[in-house]
């Protein structure tokens, strides 16, 4: 099964507040330098790297002198703001190096909620990996509340692992992986090397909260486990101490937990798109069109021979073929009114008629799915 991660390509590394502060003394640059030199070493091995990793609020309370994480709202988003700029300097620094390119990227539960600022985000992130720079992403910690906050960045690493149809997400911790009990507790707790994700057995071996510094726990991997497995993604989790952890992780070793998801990653994307979606509109299609995508290619304006619905960039539309049979069902990157000024034209005619142009194609195969 290691062989799941060793053939992985496009990778999401997960790095928690523990790790990155050093248990909340300050930022551990040293440990920073090495998982950027590590992250660099898999870049040039072919494989795409998005780092999340927390770290701010952790160190802007070392900053402004706080020994004890606090409740309120505000002061979370204060230490945020002031932690987030050593942060990111820090993390610049470690990967310039190597001659590496950063981008620093905040995130909110509404950004990937809402399908246009989805779609949005899923673009830049593809062109980030496209242009050999290493993303570094974060929860927008400094402007949530608690009905947009994801509560742990290790859910926020499946979900990116979501985002960009990751084969693989790495959660770095300070434990070695999930053990059978809390190796803390019970002397005879095993080390789990290796299962499927959906195994709700997990939970119960996961324990309970994190550290004061950190936000998680073993629970919330597990259930980011979960999660990236709906999309398809494998999950590791192991220790961030360990010596060249990921570039062996990377290669197979068995090293930490691996809780392997059961399909694959376009797979499970498709299907989330064939069934959690509300459908804002309709698009009709020539027969041109619907052999095209038949074929596996992308839907563009040329096939498009009516546009039904007032929508958004981002919606899910449905696709009907002359008859008005549904055909599949896709994520559009033109609102209902610009598609129906594009309908039957040419891609290249998409600039002079919009006055911009975002994509070539109304709807990209990866965001489609066909019945």
């Amino acid at each position: 099964m290691r062989n799941k991660i060793r053939t992985a390509r496009r990778l999401v590394v997960k790095v928690g507040s523990a790790l990155v502060t050093n248990n909340g003394t300050g930022l551990d640059k040293a440990a920073m330098a090495e998982w950027a030199r590590q992250i660099a070493a898999l870049r040039e091995s072919g494989r795409q790297v998005v780092l999340v990793s927390s770290g701010a609020i952790a160190a802007g309370m070392q900053r402004l002198g706080w020994t004890k994480r606090p409740h309120e709202m505000h002061k979370l988003q204060a230490a945020a703001a002031v932690g987030q700029m050593g942060l990111v300097e820090a993390y610049e620094d470690a990967f310039s190096r190597h001659n590496l390119h950063t981008a620093q990227i905040l995130l909110t539960h509404d950004d990937l909620s809402d399908r246009k600022r989805y779609l949005n985000a899923r673009s830049t992130l593809t062109t980030l990996l496209d242009l050999g720079v290493v993303p570094i992403i974060n929860e927008n910690d400094t402007i949530v509340t608690d009905e947009i906050k994801f509560g742990d960045n290790d859910t926020l690493g499946a979900l990116v692992a979501n985002l960009i149809e990751a084969h693989a997400l790495i959660i770095l911790t300070d434990q070695q992986g999930l053990y059978t009990a809390d190796p803390r507790r019970d002397p005879v707790a095993t080390l789990v090397s290796e299962g499927r994700a959906e195994d709700h057995a997990y939970e119960a071996m996961a324990g309970g909260a994190g550290s004061g510094i950190s936000k998680g726990g073993m629970i919330t991997k597990i259930r980011a486990a979960q999660r990236a497995a709906r999309s398809g993604a494998h999950t590791c989790i192991a220790s961030g101490h360990e010596a060249e952890g990921l570039v062996r992780l990377a290669n197979g070793e068995p090293l930490g937990t691996l809780l392997f998801a059961t399909s694959s990653p376009l797979q499970a994307r498709k299907q989330w798109l064939a069934d959690h979606l509300q459908l804002a509109g309709d698009m009709v299609l020539d027969d041109g069109a619907v052999s095209a995508l038949r074929s596996g290619r992308s839907l563009l304006p040329v096939g498009v021979v009516d546009v039904r619905g007032d929508f958004e960039r981002g919606a899910a539309v449905v696709l009907r073929n002359g008859a008005g049979e549904e055909i599949g069902r896709g994520l559009v990157n033109y609102s209902g009114n610009e598609c129906r000024r594009v309908a039957r034209k040419a891609s290249a005619e998409i600039e002079k008629l919009l006055g911009y142009i975002d994509e070539p194609e109304l709807i990209h195969r990866d965001n489609m799915v066909l019945r």
